[in-house]
């Protein structure tokens, strides 16, 4: 037995660097799993809606737990093959001047993936305890501010894993302010459109949902999301347009979606012959307007406008209750409607570009069956020569 463990120490002492790094880089694996598990599980038992800051920080930080967990234990791994060498060597290695930036740059990408899911989560929870309770929660201000913030992040992290890894950090700011000028010029295009994302967010024109217009292009369609760079909208065939901001500083934008009322705007056109019922067809039309519910009473026009060239014009202007465009149809139907009737009930007609013409009856020509004088006297006149051709 004795020489059993004899053995046994013997193996262990001659392969201890080998073991202990197996069995660190095995328990990192292991403690990875347990405590990415242990977060999911937690995460599910906590409501995304009543509890949004905490389900989002719980549920975001699952993977990149487990990926530090790992990052530590590789690291401490080659830590340990690094004590293990002999002699003055080691200390001098890359690897042994490497491995702690190394771990440095590892630990502060896992926090930066962390604040990523972090952030996209609460503002994923946020949105829908909003749409629980009710709340019309503004989705582009949302999504400017989750945008900016991991921005930050993105930024703060890469400045500090610079500075892990021995770059001065006022050397890059001078740096980046001379090289801002010269990617500046390289990328205008670029910067024109990031300038204009960030008008979208700030001033917020439009929003995701929305339907918007681009006079004098045929860009139009509902605004699906909102980007760095380019806003995707889908028009009515469902087919996507990708907008690039830098547009929207210089063309008028038609906020579709945000109208008060829709517009009826008509030229109804009737015979000059029932000019003498025109004043009875205006006013009963006017009453029906006033009394329409999906016509706004505060202002409409219904009036003989003009003499046309071939019918009486009267002109018909008014503006809807509902914004809905089946609601707008149904509503223009039925007004166009009942002024017809309007017009028909007093004996008036409607007309359309046509004209008419009254051509007199013709007469028989006279036959000379009676006269005076003349050796045919009472006789028919003989039928004419026709003209000869030389």
């Amino acid at each position: 037995m004795h020489s059993f463990f004899s053995q046994v120490l013997g193996f262990y002492l001659e392969w201890q660097t080998v073991i202990l790094v197996f069995l660190t880089v095995l328990g990192a694996l292991f403690i990875g799993i347990v405590v990415r598990a242990m977060l999911v599980r937690v995460s599910r038992r906590l409501h995304p809606v009543r509890h949004s800051w905490l389900h989002g920080l719980v549920a975001g930080s699952s993977n990149p737990a487990q990926a530090l967990v790992w990052v530590l234990g590789v690291t401490l791994a080659g830590q340990l093959l690094l004590q293990h060498k002999a002699g003055d060597v080691s200390g001098d290695s890359l690897l042994a001047h490497g491995i702690g930036p190394i771990r440095d740059v590892g630990v502060i990408l896992v926090v930066m993936w962390f604040l990523l899911r972090a952030v996209g989560q609460i503002q994923d929870n946020l949105l829908a305890r909003a749409h629980d309770h009710g709340r019309d929660l503004d989705i582009t201000a949302a999504d400017a501010i989750g945008k900016l913030v991991k921005a930050s992040v993105v930024v703060t992290a890469i400045l500090m894993m610079m500075q892990a890894l021995g770059f001065s950090i006022a050397g890059l700011l001078a740096f980046g302010g001379m090289g801002g000028i010269a990617v500046g010029f390289a990328a205008q295009s670029l910067v024109a459109n990031l300038l204009g994302g960030l008008t979208i967010f700030a001033s917020r024109p439009f929003k995701v949902g929305e339907y918007i217009i681009i006079p004098g292009t045929e860009l139009m369609g509902g605004v699906e999301h909102i980007g760095w760079r380019a806003t995707r909208l889908i028009g009515f065939d469902c087919k996507p347009f990708y907008v690039p901001n830098a547009m929207f500083n210089t063309q008028p934008v038609i906020n579709h979606t945000r109208m008060t009322s829709r517009r009826i705007m008509e030229d109804i056109h009737i015979r000059y012959a029932d000019i003498d019922a025109v004043p009875a067809i205006v006013a009963e039309g006017q009453a029906m307007l006033r009394a329409h519910p999906g016509i706004k009473h505060d202002f409409f026009a219904f009036n003989f406008s003009s003499c046309g060239s071939y019918s009486l014009k009267l002109f018909l202007y008014a503006f809807t209750v509902s914004t809905d465009y089946n609601d707008y149809l149904e509503v223009q139907q039925d007004v166009l409607l009942k002024i017809a009737d309007i017009i028909r009930s007093h004996g008036a007609q409607l007309t359309g570009p046509v004209s008419a013409v009254e051509m007199p009856q013709l007469q028989a020509p006279k036959t000379g069956l009676s006269g005076v004088g003349g050796p045919d006297q009472g006789q028919p006149l003989p039928p004419p020569v026709p003209p000869s051709v030389s």
